[in-house]
């Protein structure tokens, strides 16, 4: 199979936008999706980039992505967060995801990161497994913690 790797460009947008789309579904969770295609322009191609992103292309169709930003820790230094590597369901179980994630850390090597970290669910036994293969540890000791805009702009003003 010739899947071309490359990094992502403007107009691959829509097609990036739609493979995120696609794993809002497939974690069951169609409806939080809050993207836009100007969001993925602008926040991945615009002058101060907040996402970069390689693209596994077939016959000219955007079928998988890996995308990463830049972090920091405090324990290690320079860090990039794998926010996602997502194949369309059509093609899993093809390499395409390994060459993903090899073009990642590889992007990371050549950086000279300290450190690559991601996030799984606990019910994605499939990636568990690809990535504990890889040599990754996966952390069960660390807990997840967010909050949205609503939560956000709550705490402000109970707080001021």
């Amino acid at each position: 199979m010739d899947v071309e790797i490359r990094k992502a460009e403007k107009a691959d947008a829509d097609e990036i936008l739609a493979l995120i789309q696609e794993l809002a579904t497939f974690e069951q969770e169609p409806d939080a999706l809050i993207l836009d295609k100007k969001n993925i322009e602008e926040d991945g191609f615009g002058p101060n980039p907040l996402f970069s992103c390689f693209v596994a292309v077939f016959k000219n169709k955007i079928i998988g992505i890996s995308l990463f930003y830049p972090r920091y820790s405090t324990w290690k230094g320079a860090t990039l967060h794998l926010e996602d590597l997502i194949v369309t369901e059509k093609m899993k179980g093809k390499g395409i995801g390994t060459k993903l994630y090899k073009a990642f850390l590889s992007h990371a090597d050549s950086l000279g990161v300290d450190r690559v970290e991601w996030v799984l669910l606990d019910w994605n036994t499939t990636a568990i497994q690809f990535y504990e293969k890889s040599g990754a540890k996966v952390l069960s000791d660390w807990n997840i913690v967010q909050m949205d805009r609503s939560s956000i702009k709550n705490y402000i003003l109970e707080n001021k």
